[in-house]
């Protein structure tokens, strides 16, 4: 547990405060008090629920949404404080395996309280920044939420460019395949999969950024709303984009298999173009193998070299009218470049 707390005039953020120096912190109303749970134990999970439900007496669901990781974004409001959960990345999150984590967290008049089993780069920023400067408490306890709100959502960025070069790079994937390939249908689906859980994070925290941006909740006065609602506009864009990426990664599926169709009938063109070519050959083979006396003398050497000869002049001549109708060894006519006009 980590307690920063700004006094009324001060320069600096103050730091180093225990438990026991809450409640008269909590109760002087100039002051601006941040409290961090990070709780990775169960021995600092019970600490924290103790803080939360006998000093800042929140509700006790809310205390255990909090303790839990396995919630949806949401943001309600009671008489003196309100109560959200939002979603961050977490490190390892990319294009093939969008995974977030969790962060609980009530706001109050003069206090933030944020709560969270992991480590979140977007509160160790904000951090940084109080020890740098106090401008974010200077305005209160809903614009210093803001702050930790806005870089938690710019951190997704990154993770929706890594889709859009994931996807350009499937598509020249595809059309560079040889034959099927299970490995780039594999890569199709798992970004499928990240996209859709993209766009249903984001759609919910949407809602939760709504109304914290809109006027909802009296403890975001008039002056501080604006900046919620810059938040609400990024992240607006990021689901607006996963909305984009789903459609692209639905037509990835369909480029997919319109390319292995595609391979399949050139295959199948060049398989039916030599069983035509096979078909009179050994229909003539057939015939000259029963021994009738049809043509010369089937004793006579000279007979079987014609023969072969006229099975030739039949292969050379069906690739030529195989060839001239287009069917084989001629490109697609789209594909060749139009002469430019004068």
């Amino acid at each position: 547990m980590e307690i920063f707390v700004h006094r009324a005039g001060a320069e600096e953020v103050e730091t180093g405060f225990e438990t026991k120096d809450l409640p008269e912190l909590l109760a002087d109303s100039t002051n601006v008090v941040w409290v961090d749970f990070y709780v990775p134990t169960e021995a600092e999970r019970i600490e924290a629920d103790w803080v939360l439900e006998n000093i800042f007496k929140f509700h006790y669901l809310t205390v255990e949404d909090a303790r839990e990781t396995r919630n949806q974004p949401k943001v309600e409001g009671f008489p003196d404080y309100l109560f959200f959960i939002v979603h961050g990345v977490k490190n390892e999150t990319n294009s093939a395996n969008f995974v977030t984590k969790e962060l609980d967290g009530y706001l109050g008049k003069n206090f933030v309280v944020t709560y969270h089993h992991e480590e979140f780069r977007s509160i160790e920023k904000v951090k940084r920044h109080l020890s740098e400067s106090s401008y974010s408490c200077q305005r209160g306890a809903a614009y210093l939420l803001h702050q930790i709100l806005d870089e938690l959502v710019d951190l997704y960025m990154p993770v929706v460019d890594d889709f859009d070069l994931s996807i350009n790079e499937l598509e020249d994937r595809i059309f560079r395949m040889k034959r099927a390939s299970n490995k780039v249908l594999e890569d199709i689906m798992n970004l499928k999969r990240a996209v859709a859980r993209l766009k249903r994070i984001s759609s919910k925290q949407l809602e939760v950024l709504y109304k914290m941006a809109h006027g909802q909740f009296p403890l975001i006065d008039e002056k501080t709303q604006p900046f919620y609602r810059d938040v609400h506009d990024h992240l607006q864009r990021i689901s607006d984009l996963a909305e984009n990426y789903r459609d692209l990664v639905s037509g990835l599926l369909d480029v997919h298999f319109s390319v292995i169709a595609n391979k399949t009938n050139e295959v199948m063109k060049v398989l039916a173009v030599f069983s035509a070519i096979m078909l009179p050959l050994s229909l003539i083979a057939g015939i000259y193998g029963m021994n009738m006396k049809l043509y010369g003398d089937i004793e006579n050497p000279s007979y079987f070299w014609e023969v072969m000869a006229m099975m030739g002049i039949i292969a050379v001549g069906l690739l030529i009218y195989f060839w001239r109708k287009g069917w084989i060894g001629q490109e697609d006519l789209e594909n060749i470049p139009k002469e430019k006009e004068d």
